[in-house]
């Protein structure tokens, strides 16, 4: 069992709604992974990111994929890539990355509560 964390500290991390408007392979990262742009609405923007997910996704079947990510963890340096926010995802039997979205069609820059 994990650590018994505040409610105010669950509200610190800001998940938010996003679309995936573009994506491409990433050949370079030590395992096999996607690089994607990510559309959080006009408030946030556009934030780039990677993510192991090839068992499951093509980049082409990410375009346009509302899914949900961590906005507000400072950039991250993922080999020779920027990454600006934390897409999520939950391992299915395999332990494969499965990515979270809402199961119906939100606004983008909606924040998870």
């Amino acid at each position: 069992m994990t650590e018994t964390i505040a409610f105010d500290d669950f509200l610190k991390v800001d998940i938010r709604v996003g679309r995936v408007i573009a994506a491409e392979p990433y050949p370079e990262a030590r395992a096999p992974a996607i690089k994607m742009r990510v559309d959080f609405g006009p408030d946030i923007g556009e934030r780039k990111t990677s993510a192991q997910v090839t068992t499951h996704y093509t980049p082409e079947a990410l375009v346009g994929r509302q899914v949900l990510a961590v906005v507000n963890f400072p950039p991250k340096q993922i080999g020779k890539y920027m990454s600006e926010c934390l897409v999520l995802g939950a391992p299915d039997a395999d332990g494969q990355v499965v990515l979270l979205r809402p199961d119906q069609e939100v606004p983008l820059g909606g924040r998870m509560f």
